[in-house]
């Protein structure tokens, strides 16, 4: 008779270390991700330094920097949404430092009828951090550079496009007064962490699991005392 009740338990049991084993893996994500989250914090507030020559992708990864130079009037257009503000667009603009590098000057976001909107250029004094080229992929269109707007920050497609170095700096502050573009400066607001819902979904559905399954036997046992 015990055999009877031996299947259905071992499947329920082994259902429910699974699902408990993925709540448990959830967690051990969830104190990644926010060791991950804290350092983006601390390399984002980091005191500024002068712009190095050469870069590495890990180490130097949101480094905040200083620049001198100028913002030209050629720039870039990238679609993007605003969250209370609607579509609008990321200036991409040229900076030329003081030192006679070119590189790219993510200055922020303009409003969709501000596309072409005059901008103050010439010299400025910026301070921002870091982007690394990482938001290409195959579900990403191509730029339409006919009608001048990107869909992403491809830095080495548009410093090809600008002649740039493929260097790309977030803007956090400038020099320029009424600046009609509203800074973006990089943050960890776009990075998920929802690892604690999930573990909170495993663990559930393993209690679920288990009612489920000592549900099914109690009612197995009742039915064979009524026969």
């Amino acid at each position: 008779m015990l055999t009877r009740y031996l299947i259905p338990l071992l499947f329920g049991l082994i259902g429910v270390a699974i699902l408990v084993s993925l709540g448990v893996w959830q967690m051990q994500r969830l104190t990644w991700k926010q060791a991950i989250l804290a350092d983006i914090d601390t390399r984002i507030a980091a005191e500024p330094v002068e712009l190095p020559d050469e870069f590495n992708r890990l180490t130097d990864r949101f480094l905040p920097v200083i620049v001198k130079g100028a913002v030209t009037s050629e720039e870039i257009h990238v679609l993007v949404s605003q969250k209370q503000v609607g579509p609008g667009y990321r200036i991409i603009s040229t900076f030329e430092t003081d030192t006679g590098r070119r590189i790219l000057l993510d200055r922020g976001f303009v409003k969709i009828d501000q596309k072409n909107a005059d901008r103050p250029t010439g010299k400025a004094n910026v301070t921002g951090n870091l982007h690394w080229p990482d938001e290409t992929g195959s579900s990403i269109p191509e730029p339409d550079l006919k009608a001048e707007i990107w869909f992403a920050r491809d830095v080495s497609a548009m410093a090809k496009q600008l002649a740039t170095e493929p260097v790309m700096i977030v803007l956090r502050t400038s020099s320029f007064e009424n600046d009609s573009v509203a800074p973006l400066p990089v943050d960890k607001a776009g990075i998920p962490n929802d690892h604690l819902q999930y573990a909170f979904t495993w663990f559930s559905l393993a209690v679920i699991w288990l009612i489920m399954t000592l549900t099914f036997l109690w009612r197995a046992r009742k039915a064979q005392k009524d026969i």
